[in-house]
């Protein structure tokens, strides 16, 4: 039987979430997965690698000695990506597997080495939001965004943070052999199917309140975390919830304790913090990336929410 070659290419010092999310994922796939996944662990060597948490992985392939062709040639992320990428020999292994290889994904920090390697030039791409402005910054040709979980760019996919690697495998099991193993594979491993790729990193960090028990607020929160520049008056969520404006606000009312009007701008001034204390945006490209119409609209939700102005919010809790 053809089996599907994925190959995972680790370093010391990478993130063993980006490694298991890829690697546990399409095991779980093979349940029903016509042709298989074969999974392998590449390395440096082959040699074991120490993950960021201190944790041990023994290399299943060489690097060096790995040959196509390959299904899917994946790079993961982690604090050690800085060093991946400044190693050209490293570097230059991942560009030719990468020739050799149907498509190429990277997690997180990966990104860099992608973009190292040049195989990113040109393309559109994410990464982790916290590391997204020094990567661009060291990679110029190549035009990151910090909002989406994944991008794909032809036959190049980069997704963002650590358990976005699910999100983008699940994508992968879908691609490769439909949505319905797809949908299996989430729930035995307990995911959401499916965050499109689409879905705003920030949206993970609004966290209001505990999610509602009632299905229907809960899918329009889940929608108001998704869309936080786009439309999310009463009169736009309503036709989402497919009831009237009224029995909307009266739900909210009855299970968040507010209305849907000042749940959002809630949800609004919460990613606006997150923004402000881990990037250094300003806060006009802030307050357009969180839905508000105006730095002055964000300044008086933030006075309102936290008794200070934005700039003085970061000031004290900027990393």
């Amino acid at each position: 039987m053809d089996e599907r070659l994925m190959v995972v290419v680790g370093y010391d010092r990478a993130q063993l979430l980006d490694i298991a999310c890829v690697t546990s994922t399409l095991d779980e796939a093979n349940w029903g997965a016509n042709p298989p996944y074969r999974v392998r662990l590449a390395t440096p060597g082959g040699a074991p690698i120490t993950c960021s948490d201190g944790m041990t992985l023994h290399g299943q392939e060489s690097l060096e000695r790995l040959k196509g062709p390959l299904d899917t040639l994946i790079v993961s992320g982690g604090l050690g990506y800085r060093e991946a990428a400044a190693d050209q020999r490293f570097v230059g292994h991942v560009r030719r597997l990468a020739r050799e290889s149907r498509r190429v994904a990277s997690v997180c920090t990966g990104s860099a080495v992608l973009a190292a390697a040049g195989l990113l030039d040109g393309r559109h791409a994410a990464t982790h939001w916290m590391w997204v402005d020094k990567i661009a910054k060291a990679y110029p040709r190549v035009t990151f965004d910090p909002e989406p979980i994944y991008i794909r760019d032809g036959h190049v996919a980069t997704s963002a943070g650590v358990t976005s690697a699910l999100d983008l495998t699940l994508a992968f099991i879908e691609e490769d052999h439909g949505p319905e193993l797809a949908r299996g594979v989430a729930r035995l491993v307990v995911a959401y199917l499916q965050r499109p790729g689409n879905q705003a990193q920030m949206s993970m960090f609004v966290a209001t309140s505990p999610p509602p028990e009632h299905s229907l607020v809960r899918r329009i929160t889940d929608h108001v975390a998704s869309n936080l520049d786009g439309d999310l008056s009463t009169a736009a969520l309503a036709p989402l919830a497919g009831v009237s404006q009224r029995h909307l606000t009266r739900l909210f009312l009855e299970h968040l304790g507010r209305t849907p009007g000042r749940y959002v701008r809630q949800a609004r001034t919460e990613a606006a913090a997150h923004l402000l204390a881990t990037t250094t945006h300003p806060i006009t490209s802030v307050a357009r990336r969180c839905g508000f119409g105006s730095a002055e609209t964000l300044r008086q939700a933030f006075v309102d929410m936290y008794g200070i102005a934005p700039s003085r919010y970061r000031s004290a809790h900027s990393r």
